[in-house]
């Protein structure tokens, strides 16, 4: 049961005229609630009040049967008669009041008749099997679940295994976290009977758990209010000053976020794109955000456009004609359409200035997509119904296919935690996370991360414990160390071992940031204790082979036949000269080719897109005609760039040698950040046998790239 009465300190909507004329108010649910509750008349006219549920209900399933709802009414007000609230009231308003948070948010008939029962399990004689009876199996799993919630104590101590056990019952079925939320947001508005000390601590636990997973599901209409609820009670002082500041700008004169709306209007009307364009006042605490950052604000700062359009076309369409009509703030725009947020939330975001320089922050999406951000996995309706066709999974399992990314990730680390206390640490470090990146994988799909999440984390996030065995990674094309920072919209590609004994060194850790990776470094690290603290501190998983920093040339049957030419053969247009084949760049048939006149009346022969050819140009060095002989055989230097690993060295030279290519020389330079490269200078029988040979190399494991070689070019001579 919950306790509460009105809190004076409680913030209140602003319904000066100043404000309302910026646009459509934002939904005053406490106001709305407590009217729906206790009606036009005396308190025992309460029976009335479920109307007001299913009026809000039907504003969003027109066709909806309210027989469900006003026969789970009767059974709770029959079962709290009698009880009060600590502010005196029937305890009857207060399951009243979370329903019809819900119903306004656009639940489906199963969770609001769930919300109206959710306290009767626990406080009165009602039991499951009565539920189930009168209502059915999905409704009694529900109650049974938030009847759960209510058992734990997440208050001082947050018991570590009782709320695991809690955000597994959310993760079976998000609706029984949907009522919880809309349970602690009315509670939060009535909370003034408690101690102060008490308020502070149920607004400290509000703030560090249920705001965070009010986000991660994307019930965004229920985050911000219990925000501005939160900021009131535990900062009175600045709540109290963001309070003058709204009031003084919805009296000042004039109105240019009105002003800048009227002209969107204009566009759009002139383009024949219908639209609604609104203005959504910026709530208390995003209002002490602005201030914080930019000092003094504009007037524009106050809210934001909203666009509402019917199709997805529409909202790029709008998008190009601001972008044409005003100067758009590039660095402001972001593409949530093309891209979700991990709690499906979709939305352009832009900015636009006008010539007079006020900037108005801009929001364009569909009337969809709108009640899915405003309501996230309330707005899912029944994710749980399937399909006529479909069959049903086991009968213990629930499946959601709409579930976001977020619960789905928290269901899989929360299995694979060692224990209560790890699992709630993580957790806790997850919640924090102020906000999440988009990262692109190689096949095109994405992974949603925390920001600061290293390519251990987009390892983890994409192979699971397969990522034990990643070696590196590429990111946007370029290679890159598993410790490093990923960014919003990086490309990233991990490489993997081929050798089934890899796995994770303790560096590891310092640059994991998803619980997902941590947990499964930890336990790998936990069942290899021998292996573990014989790695090194090192990214890469294995020590690399130990190789001089030049190695002795090959033994014989790999050395070419000395009766066969050295190199093509490149015919200059200077009768009688030594015709050289430039190291630095080792041009081969069919390269395109240049050659210069060199001291000693000799001439070398460079690639054409070589650095050096310009040097040789700007010192003045005769060009001279130059092509390719009948000879097919060649001489190439190939260099191999690698992750050290056992046997690479041999399995790079067996790889050469089934190609049919001799190796006249190999090097292996130092390992450097477990890095090794190899240069190979190679006789081919065919310079066209090239490209099948660089690729077979880089199908080597453990290497990640394989080039031409460009050696630093001597000095002409």
């Amino acid at each position: 049961m919950s306790a509460e009465a009105t809190n004076p300190a409680t913030p209140v909507p602003l319904t000066t005229g100043g404000l309302r004329r910026r646009g459509r108010a934002r939904l005053d649910l406490r106001r709305l609630g407590r009217a729906a509750l206790l009606g036009p008349g005396a308190r025992d006219r309460l029976p009335d009040a479920i109307g007001h549920v299913v009026e809000a209900h039907r504003a969003h399933y027109p066709d909806a049967d309210p027989d469900p709802l006003r026969r789970a009414y009767v059974l709770a007000e029959s079962s709290h008669r009698g009880q009060t609230r600590k502010s005196g009231e029937p305890y009857i308003t207060h399951p009243l009041a979370v329903t019809l948070i819900l119903a306004q948010l656009g639940a489906e008939i199963t969770t609001l008749t769930a919300s109206l029962l959710h306290d009767t399990v626990e406080d009165t004689d009602v039991t499951l099997d009565q539920v189930r009876a009168e209502f059915g199996d999905d409704v009694c799993y529900l109650v049974d679940g938030v009847t759960k919630l209510e058992k734990v104590d997440y208050g001082a101590a947050a018991e570590p295994e009782t709320f695991r056990k809690m955000l597994v019952a959310t993760g079976n079925d998000v609706r029984v976290m949907s009522i919880k939320l809309a349970d602690r947001l009315h509670n939060m508005r009535t909370l003034g009977v408690m101690r102060p000390e008490k308020q502070a601590r149920i607004a400290k636990v509000t703030r560090d758990v249920l705001i965070p997973l009010a986000e991660r599901l994307g019930v965004q209409a229920l985050k911000t209010e219990l925000e501005d609820l939160v900021f009131a009670i535990l900062h009175p002082q600045e709540y109290a000053e963001v309070q003058a500041l709204i009031t003084a700008d919805a009296q000042r004169e004039g109105d240019p976020l009105g002003d800048i709306a009227n002209e969107v209007r204009g566009v759009l009307r002139e383009a024949g794109i219908t639209a609604e364009v609104l203005i959504r006042p910026r709530h208390f605490l995003s209002v002490h955000r602005v201030h914080r950052k930019r000092g003094e604000l504009r007037a524009s700062d106050y809210g934001r456009l909203l666009v509402l359009v019917g199709e997805d076309a529409d909202c790029y369409g709008v998008l190009g004609e601001l972008h044409t009509c005003f100067t758009p703030v590039v660095s402001e725009f972001k593409d949530f359409i093309a891209v979700p947020k991990f709690n499906l939330y979709q939305s352009l975001h832009t900015a636009v200035a006008r010539p007079d320089g006020e900037v108005a922050e801009v929001l364009i999406r569909t009337h969809q997509m709108h009640q899915v951000a405003e309501a996230g996995v309330v707005a899912l309706r029944n994710p749980y119904a399937p399909a006529p066709e479909e069959h049903s999974g086991a009968d213990d399992e629930r499946v959601d296919p709409t579930r976001p990314g977020w619960l789905s990730r928290l269901l899989d680390w929360q299995q694979a935690a060692p224990d209560p206390d790890t699992f709630w640490s993580t957790l806790r470090e997850d919640l924090a996370q102020d906000r999440e990146i988009t990262v692109f994988r190689s096949d095109g799909g994405t992974l949603g991360l925390p920001a600061g999440a290293s390519c251990v984390d987009a390892a983890y996030a994409q192979y699971g414990e397969d990522a034990h065995a990643c070696i590196g990674a590429r990111v946007n094309g370029r290679l890159a160390t598993l410790s490093t920072v990923l960014r919003d919209g990086d490309t990233v590609q991990l490489l993997l071992s081929q050798d089934a004994t890899s796995g994770p060194s303790r560096e590891w850790l310092e640059h994991a940031r998803t619980p997902a990776a941590r947990i499964a470094i930890r336990r790998w690290l936990t069942t290899h204790p021998a292996t573990a603290a014989s790695a090194p501190a090192a990214t890469p998983p294995r020590p690399p082979e130990q190789a001089p920093a030049a190695a002795p040339r090959p033994e014989a049957p790999e050395a070419p036949d000395a009766s066969r030419p050295a190199a093509a053969t490149a015919v200059v247009d200077r009768e009688g000269a030594t015709v050289r084949l430039a190291g630095c760049c080792t041009p081969v048939p069919p390269d395109a080719i240049t050659a210069f006149a060199v001291r000693g009346g000799a001439v070398t022969v460079h690639r054409a897109g070589c650095p050096s050819v310009e040097r040789m140009k700007e010192v003045g060095r005769a060009e001279v005609g130059v092509r390719w002989g009948d000879s097919a055989e060649c001489r190439v230097t190939l260099t191999a760039e690698s992750f050290g690993r056992a046997h690479l060295l041999a399995d790079l030279t067996e790889a050469i040698a089934l190609e049919g290519v001799a190796i006249v020389s190999a090097t292996v330079e130092p390992p450097t950040q477990q890095r090794v490269r190899h240069t190979y200078t190679l006789q081919l029988p065919d310079a066209a046998h090239l490209p099948g040979l660089m690729r077979a190399m880089r199908a080597v494991p453990g290497v990640y790239d394989v080039s031409r070689a460009q050696h630093p070019a001597a000095a002409a001579h």
